[in-house]
């Protein structure tokens, strides 16, 4: 079997965030000043973590984020930076470029709530999901293809068991420390993903939902399920082992999500100063 921690960092702000404008895959918008202050913060926030692999969305705003990240992380500067376009951001349709409340106005004229309405042109949830699926089945492949599959110690996932194995944080029964390689002790194989908001809250229901992923004590699903920050970070703690159909996860673990440490107004001051 192979465990691998998965970091999974929404990309920082843009100018259509900041007015409530819907980008989907369509409009394709660099990182806002402010957005860029928030890649920075990430990336110090992140700098001494060591990552095995790293995967992108190919639109600018997450490739901003994602090179911001690496270029100040101290121990990744050889890793390859796959642009993937599975992690992009949900496809919205005709409401791309539009203000968030039309798409609001049109999900009520059509009896939906605006998280399941699709607008003409737009992908479904499920269909986000699919293609979830399928980034995640490569990268089961890919990690176990760079990385081999070994004996590691289940002490790394809490306890031994199913898919939602370990539901405390490894070697400890207590609260995280709030430190960034948070959940890391024992995983020495660590991929980042950067992606996008509504991409990032439907893996994370997947996950959640779908694959039984374990939670930390005491964190409500109602935090867990919440939109995602711009540059907010969840990390997961992932076990991939072979099975008769090729390669199965049999374990996830929630280490946390939606973390927004870095985003202090102390963090963002010393890095505009």
């Amino acid at each position: 079997m192979l465990i691998f921690s998965l970091t999974v960092v929404r990309h920082g702000e843009t100018q259509y965030n900041k007015d409530k404008l819907l980008q989907g895959q369509g409009v394709d918008t660099p990182l806002s000043e402010p957005g860029l202050q928030q890649a920075e913060a990430a990336g110090l926030y992140l700098r001494e973590l060591r990552f095995s692999n790293v995967f992108v969305s190919n639109l600018q705003r997450a490739r901003q984020t994602a090179e911001i990240i690496m270029r100040n992380n101290v121990h990744s500067s050889g890793v390859e930076v796959v642009f993937d376009p599975l992690l992009r951001e949900r496809g919205f349709g005709i409401a791309e470029g539009r203000p968030k409340e039309d798409l609001k106005n049109m999900a009520n004229a059509a009896g939906q709530s605006c998280r399941d309405y699709t607008p003409p042109g737009g992908e479904t949830l499920e269909q986000v999901r699919l293609r979830c699926k399928k980034f995640l089945k490569a990268l089961y492949q890919r990690m176990v293809d760079d990385h081999g599959c070994s004996g590691q110690s289940s002490a790394a996932i809490g306890t031994e068991g199913g898919a939602g194995a370990g539901a405390v944080e490894s070697g400890t029964d207590g609260p995280l420390a709030g430190l960034p390689d948070d959940g890391m002790e024992g995983v020495p194989v660590h991929a980042l993903v950067v992606s996008h908001g509504a991409y990032i809250r439907v893996a994370v229901r997947h996950f959640v939902e779908d694959l039984q992923c374990s939670l930390p004590q005491g964190l409500k699903m109602s935090k867990v399920l919440s939109a995602c920050p711009n540059t907010g970070i969840s990390r997961f703690v992932l076990t991939v082992s072979p099975s008769e159909s090729g390669l199965a996860l049999s374990a996830v673990r929630c280490v946390f999500t939606n973390r927004k440490d870095h985003l202090t107004s102390r963090n963002i001051c010393y890095i505009t100063h």
